[in-house]
C-alpha cells in the first residue's frame, strides 16, 4: 500500500486538470465572474454591472472604502456629537471651513458619500450571500459525486490487491466513511464520500453576520441617545431633555423616546486603601439613589456601581465619576448674600486635586455703587498638605483635611455675551483681579467655615462646608445586542471558514485479472492541505485492517524431463 501527493503524482498537471475540473467543480459555491458586459445595450450593461458590485472584490473595496470614510469623523468634530467642538474647530481653521462644509465632513455618517457606500456596501454583501446561498442549498440536497475515472491521477492515492470481494471492500469502505462523519453514497463500483459542508456554511454564516452588524450600526447610530448629568447630593435628575449637561444623539432620534424616569443622589460612598503601598488606591465607588420609574412610580431605593448601571427601559445609568462640591457664600458691601451654592470642581489627579470657579452673576455692587460682576478661580484639596506648604496639591482623596485656594476677580465674566462657556473655567479677558493694600494680587487659602475679606471692603466670601457629587450617563443603543451577536457569528464563521478543509474521498474495488480485487482510494481538497494525504494514509489503513493486501503469487516450481534413454 502506497499513498501519493502531487510531488509525487507521475502524470503531469495538464493532463489532470480535465479530471480535477470535473472532480472538483462542485467545491466551490463562488458565482463565475463575467469578462465583460453581457449582451448588447442597457440590459447587458446592467447585468454587467450587477455582477461587478455582487462580486467579493467589490465588497472587499467597499468595506476598506467605508473604513476610510470613517477617518474624517474620528479627526474632525460632529455636530451630533459636540456642537462647541465644532464652533471653536471653524473658528481656529476659517480656510478650510467652506470645503468641510461642502464635503459634509462635520456630520459624517450622515453624509452622502459616506450613505451611498454604506448603502453600496449593503447591496454587494446581499448580492454575493443569496446566489451562494441558493447553491450551498443544492449541494446539501445533493449527493457526492461520482468517482473520476483516473483515480491515480488525483493529488493523493494509494492502491493494493485483496482477496475481499468488491463488494465486500465497498461496504467496509461505507461502514468507515459514515463513522468519520463522511457523507457517502454508493456507485456499480465505488463509494463517493464528502465531508466539510461546514466551511461553506462558515462563509456564508461570516457574511451574513456582516449584513448583522451593518444593520445593527445603523439602527444604533440612527435612533442612539447619550446624555451625561453631574448630580448633587441631595439633588435630583429627570430623564428629560432639558436636565442634560450635555446630549448626543443620532439622526432618528425622538426625545419624545426618552423613558420617563428621576432619581435623587441621596450619598456618595467612596472607599480607599489607608496604609501600605497602595494607599489612596481606590477599592469601590457606589451610589445610594432613590428611583422613579415614570411620573406616578413608587419611589425605590436602588444602588449604582461601576460597571453595574441602573437600567431602565432599554436605557442604563452609568457612574461614571466623582469629586467634591465646595459650598461658598458671598456677601456684598451691604452684608447681603447674594450667593450661596455648592460649586462642583473638577478633579484634576488621582487624589483629586480640583479647579473650579465660582460666577456670581447677579446682585453685586461695588462700593462706587456700579453694577458688576464677581469670579473666582478656586483649587480645593481634600488633604492639604500642610501649611508650610505654597503649592495646593492633595496627598489623599478623601476628606481628611480640605482646604479651598481662592483668587477673585471683579468685572464682566462674559455670561451675556450668547456665547456658550465653560462652568469650570473662569474668562478674565473682560475682569480685574482684587489686589491687597500692598498691590500684590489678592488670593488666600480657607478651611471650612473659614472667611476672606475682600480688598476695600467689597464683600466677604465664606467656605461654608464640602458637598459631593457624582456624574451619570444615560445611554440607549438599541443596536448594541444585534451588534454582539453579529461579531460572535462573525468570529465563528471566520473560523469555521478558515479551519474547516473542504475534501472529497473515492474508494473503487474492481475484480483484478487474477481473481484478487484491486481497491484504489483517492481523496481531492478544495484548497491544498497536507492533512488530505495524511487523513487519506489514516483511511487507507484502517480500511486495510478490513480487507488487508492478498499475498504475493509464489511462482510454480520447474518440471525436470527425463531423457528417453534412462526410461526403465
Amino acid at each position: 500500500m502506497s499513498t501519493t501527493d502531487n510531488a509525487s503524482t507521475e502524470a503531469p498537471q495538464e493532463s489532470a486538470e480535465p479530471v480535477l475540473g470535473a472532480a472538483g467543480a462542485q467545491l466551490s459555491t463562488a458565482p463565475v465572474e463575467d469578462a465583460g458586459p453581457v449582451g448588447i445595450g442597457l440590459i447587458g450593461w446592467a447585468r454587467w454591472f450587477w455582477r461587478q458590485l455582487t462580486s467579493m472584490r467589490v465588497a472587499l473595496i467597499l468595506l476598506f472604502l467605508l473604513s476610510l470614510g470613517a477617518i474624517p469623523g474620528s479627526l474632525i468634530p460632529q455636530t451630533s456629537v459636540d456642537a462647541m467642538k465644532v464652533a471653536v474647530w471653524k473658528r481656529d481653521n476659517p480656510s478650510w471651513v467652506g470645503i468641510a462644509e461642502k464635503l459634509q465632513l462635520f456630520d459624517v455618517y450622515s453624509s452622502f458619500w459616506f450613505s451611498a457606500i454604506y448603502l453600496l456596501l449593503f447591496i454587494s454583501l446581499i448580492g454575493c450571500i443569496l446566489p451562494r446561498s441558493w447553491q450551498f442549498v443544492g449541494q446539501l440536497r445533493g449527493r457526492p459525486p461520482a468517482a473520476p475515472k483516473r483515480l491515480d491521477r488525483l493529488p493523493a492515492h494509494t492502491t493494493w490487491r485483496t482477496d475481499r470481494t468488491p463488494d465486500e471492500v465497498l461496504s467496509y469502505a461505507r461502514t468507515l466513511l459514515g463513522g468519520r462523519r463522511f457523507r457517502a453514497d454508493t456507485g456499480e463500483d465505488h463509494v463517493a464520500a464528502e465531508k466539510g459542508y461546514l466551511r461553506e456554511a462558515g462563509n456564508l454564516m461570516f457574511h451574513v453576520a456582516l449584513i448583522v452588524m451593518l444593520v445593527a450600526f445603523a439602527w444604533g447610530q440612527y435612533y442612539k441617545s447619550e446624555g451625561g448629568k453631574l448630580v448633587l447630593r441631595g439633588k435630583g435628575f429627570s430623564n428629560t431633555l432639558t436636565q442634560y449637561d450635555d446630549f448626543k444623539y443620532g439622526t432618528l432620534f425622538d426625545p419624545q423616546d426618552l423613558p420617563p424616569f428621576s432619581f435623587t443622589l441621596d450619598r456618595f460612598d467612596a472607599t480607599y486603601e489607608m496604609t501600605g503601598p497602595q494607599r489612596g488606591t481606590p477599592r469601590d465607588f457606589k451610589a445610594h439613589v432613590t428611583f422613579s420609574e415614570g411620573a406616578d412610580g413608587t419611589p425605590q431605593k436602588r444602588e449604582i456601581q461601576v460597571n453595574k448601571p441602573l437600567e431602565v427601559d432599554g436605557s442604563k445609568v452609568y457612574l461614571l465619576g466623582h469629586g467634591y462640591a465646595p459650598v461658598i457664600s458671598v456677601t456684598d458691601p451691604t452684608g447681603k448674600v447674594i450667593f450661596k451654592d455648592a460649586v462642583p470642581m473638577l478633579p484634576q489627579d488621582a487624589n483629586l486635586t480640583s479647579t473650579g470657579a465660582v460666577k456670581v452673576t447677579d446682585g453685586y455692587k461695588g462700593k462706587d455703587g456700579k453694577k458688576e460682576q464677581l469670579g473666582f478661580n478656586a483649587v480645593f484639596v481634600p488633604t492639604f498638605a500642610g501649611a508650610g506648604q505654597q503649592m495646593m496639591f492633595s496627598q489623599f482623596p478623601d476628606v481628611l483635611n480640605p482646604a479651598l485656594m481662592l483668587s477673585a476677580w471683579h468685572g464682566s465674566l462674559g455670561v451675556d455675551s450668547g456665547l456658550p462657556q465653560n462652568v469650570y473655567q473662569l474668562d478674565t479677558s473682560k475682569m480685574e483681579q482684587f489686589k491687597d493694600e500692598s498691590g500684590q494680587l489678592f488670593k488666600q487659602r480657607l478651611a471650612p467655615g473659614d472667611s476672606m475679606t475682600l480688598p476695600g471692603g467689597a464683600g466677604t466670601v465664606k467656605f461654608e462646608g464640602i458637598e459631593r457629587w457624582a456624574t451619570f450617563s444615560v445611554t440607549h443603543q438599541p443596536g448594541s445586542g444585534l451588534a454582539l451577536a453579529g461579531a460572535i457569528a462573525a468570529i465563528a464563521g471566520l473560523a469555521g471558514s478558515l479551519f474547516i478543509q473542504r475534501r472529497r474521498i473515492w474508494v473503487r474495488a474492481v475484480p483484478g485479472e487474477d481473481g484478487v480485487t484491486v481497491v484504489e482510494m483517492a481523496g481531492l481538497g478544495r484548497s491544498e492541505s497536507a492533512k488530505l494525504p495524511e487523513e487519506l494514509a489514516e483511511l487507507a489503513a484502517a480500511l486495510h485492517e478490513k480487507a488487508p493486501s492478498a499475498p504475493a503469487a509464489t511462482p510454480a516450481d520447474p518440471v525436470e524431463e527425463t531423457p528417453e534413454g534412462e526410461r526403465g
